[in-house]
């Protein structure tokens, strides 16, 4: 049975917007117009075909992105429905890599949030075409001219408007659609409208959008331009095909209106979509990491990308791809390309929310999901055999904030890492680092709202409790100025004992300082220690005081002290260390009596040199409201940030400055509160800098007090 749509009549969209925009209202009308849902649920009552989850139930929010389709007029349109809130930005960004086109919902009574900034960064990364629905036009606190004002300061002047409200509020009921040049009247509980003469008191307007409208379009095409001069006007056909032409390049984003709750101008919506927005055979064709080309066509090798994975209870796990090229078929065997493991497709599913349905094929540009891949994550390439095809990663973001996780019952930390590896497979923006040097496993995640949901994920489905505490901080250790000492190490036990004296100078180490002074330079070796930094080792031994075969095992003694500094018991980076002296036994010295004398004179020159605690220090980038950036520098300024720096961009401010990672604890918790949730951050490590003398005095007398309870 040959797949139900051919590659020209698959549309793949992605619902967009800022929480709260509708983008699940939507979802719901387009699959009511379409007649694949009989009864619209909605979010109030928790029941809509996209929010399906039960944590998405539990909390009233969408947190994972949902496959669904509708069939409209001889199209097929699949539907990725997506969160808004940017702790789940990497469900939108595997969204937006298979989508063809994105729908950005705006709510008309907010206007333009900080959220829908952040998403059009990646729709600029993805160069994918959108269309603008200002939705709510019913609220009481809509306002459609505000917020087209808002939509052209923001993302310029390409964006164009194809409706608009005769009225907004509770008496919203029709649309002027300027490209149809008809009116729009709906129903009170909306569905299909009366399409009625444009009213002779909107005539002038409706003419001016229009003429507006077929500039915007000819501008772009050459032919369409003389057309234009010709005629004085464009058919609708040449409109429709200017747009989506315009569109693919990026050149212009049209407006439409609507009441997704209420159903009205959703299936005028979805017209566009079928009659004017591209197939994925329409797009730029797929580029490989080889740099050839990959068009979508039918005809072409079979080849299908992985965006998303899910596990569900007592099914496995389900794989959502979308096929770039040929003809995909149950029972087909494809080859890995990242993993070069032969993968057998037992089953093709299409997706509606939580239902899937068997289909035989799917052709090139359609979306679906498939059962129990063996060794296939996110980002996996799959191709018939003997091809070598690898598509581009999707790149997700960094995460912006880290906790450490243990279990609450003992004996459990093999389960808890089965949990968390499972995670990192379903969800890439999710981290997870075993650090050896603080002892503890640290998540690395995008905010609060994200830990919630990963913390519900392992107590529900791995059925196992969970605590997180605050991560410890690696701090590193360091020296001021220089300082000798020496060492010697005797130890008689009856036969054979062990001796070994050490005399030591070290010094801060800084590029391309002068040799050291006053000491003969009979050798040097240059590490790069692990955890950063150097440590740079000579050897001046002069008259054979030590012999040289016991220089590696003093460099080992100074590499040990080094992995647990006096301090704070962090690692020591950026030591210059100078051999200059020492004694030997015939018969007592051996490497571990040097290893002990090097690791001692080292522990007291450390001591002696002014040791300073370093403490790592991130760039952290905040964009917020212009009105809130007062309270956001004011908070910033409690967590011992240097501001370096301010810019506008629209109607907001993006904050520049340096932060110890030590103050950022909660960060996203607070910002989010100050906010309103309407504020953005990333961090990434810049660098290592002084602590604070105080702050430096506290954390060694705690450290030591530690110590000795431990040896108690």
């Amino acid at each position: 049975m040959p797949a139900e749509f051919d590659t020209n009549h698959v549309k793949n969209i992605v619902l967009l917007g800022h929480a709260g925009s509708g983008k699940t209202s939507l979802a719901e009308s387009m699959l009511f117009e379409a007649g694949i849902i009989s009864r619209r649920g909605s979010v109030s009552t928790r029941n809509t075909v996209s929010d399906y989850h039960e944590l998405e139930q539990e909390r009233g929010n969408t947190i994972f992105s949902t496959l669904m389709h509708s069939r409209w007029r001889g199209y097929k349109i699949n539907i990725i429905d997506t969160p808004g809130y940017d702790d789940f930005v990497g469900e939108v960004i595997s969204a937006l890599r298979v989508a063809d086109t994105g729908v950005m919902l705006i709510n008309s009574s907010m206007g333009v949030e900080v959220g829908t900034d952040i998403i059009w960064q990646y729709t600029e990364q993805f160069r994918t075409p959108m269309i603008f629905a200002v939705n709510q036009l019913d609220h009481e606190k809509a306002d459609y001219e505000k917020t087209i004002h808002q939509i052209k300061d923001h993302f310029g002047s390409n964006c164009v408007v194809v409706q608009y409200p005769l009225q907004v509020g509770e008496g919203f009921h029709e649309i002027v659609d300027v490209l149809r040049m008809t009116l729009y009247k709906f129903h009170d509980n909306g569905g299909k409208p009366e399409k009625l003469p444009i009213p002779d008191s909107e005539k002038e307007k409706a003419d001016k959008l229009h003429k507006e409208l077929v500039e915007a379009i000819a501008s772009n095409d050459e032919t369409l331009m003389e057309h234009y001069f010709d005629k004085g006007e464009l058919d609708e056909d040449e409109m429709k095909a200017g747009m989506k032409k315009a569109m693919i390049n990026h050149d212009l984003f049209p407006i439409f209106c609507l009441s997704a709750e209420r159903n009205m101008g959703s299936g005028r919506l979805m017209g566009f979509i079928d009659n004017v927005c591209p197939s994925a055979n329409e797009m730029p064709a797929q580029v490989t990491r080889k740099g050839e080309k990959l068009s979508c066509k039918a005809e072409g090798p079979v080849c299908i990308f992985v965006y998303k994975t899910v596990t569900e209870p007592h099914v496995g796990e389900l794989s959502f791809f979308k096929v770039y090229s040929g003809v995909l078929k149950s029972g087909m065997e494809l080859v890995n390309e990242n993993t070069n493991v032969s993968e057998k497709i037992s089953q093709l599913f299409i997706v509606e929310g939580n239902k899937r349905s068997n289909v035989n094929e799917l052709t090139a540009g359609d979306i679906g999901a498939t059962l129990k891949l063996r060794n296939t994550h996110v980002n996996n390439t799959l191709h018939e055999k003997g091809r070598d095809i690898e598509l581009e990663p999707i790149v997700f973001p960094s995460p912006n904030m880290s906790i450490a996780i243990e279990p609450v019952n003992k004996g459990e930390d093999e389960k808890l890492s089965q949990a968390l590896h499972q995670l990192v497979d379903e969800d890439p923006t999710v981290l997870v680092e075993v650090s050896g040097e603080l002892k503890q496993t640290i998540i690395h995640c995008q905010g609060d709202m994200h830990l919630a949901v990963i913390k519900w994920k392992i107590e529900h489905l791995a059925k196992m409790e969970v605590r997180f505490t605050r991560p410890k901080i690696a701090y590193r250790e360091t020296i001021r100025k220089g300082a000798d000492a020496q060492y010697r190490h005797k130890k008689q036990s009856g036969g054979s004992g062990q001796f070994g004296e050490v005399h030591m100078r070290i010094e801060p180490w800084i590029e391309g300082m002068p040799e050291p002074h006053g000491l003969t330079i009979r050798g040097r070796e240059t590490h790069e220690l692990p955890w950063g930094g150097k440590l740079v080792y000579y050897n001046c031994i002069v008259g054979g005081a030590i012999d040289t075969r016991f220089l590696p095992s003093i460099l080992k003694g100074v590499m040990e002290k080094m992995q647990e500094g006096p301090l704070t018991g962090s690692y020591v980076r950026d030591i210059r260390v100078s051999v200059f002296d020492g004694k030997m036994h015939p018969v007592d010295s051996n490497d571990i009596s040097f290893k002990l004398a090097g690791l001692q004179a080292f522990r007291q020159a450390f001591k002696d040199a002014d040791p300073q605690l370093l403490e790592p220090i991130f760039q952290l980038e905040v964009m917020c409201p212009d009105e809130l950036t007062g309270a956001v520098m004011g908070d910033l300024q409690t967590r011992r940030a240097i501001v370096e720096g301010m810019e506008s961009e629209g109607h907001f401010t993006r904050i520049i400055a340096k932060v110890p990672i030590a103050e950022m604890h909660e960060y996203s918790s607070s910002l989010r509160s100050i906010t309103q949730g309407r504020a953005k951050f990333k961090m990434q490590f810049d660098n290592y800098a002084p602590v604070p003398m105080e702050l430096q005095k506290k954390l060694t007398e705690d450290y030591n007090k530690n110590s000795v309870l431990e040896e108690v």
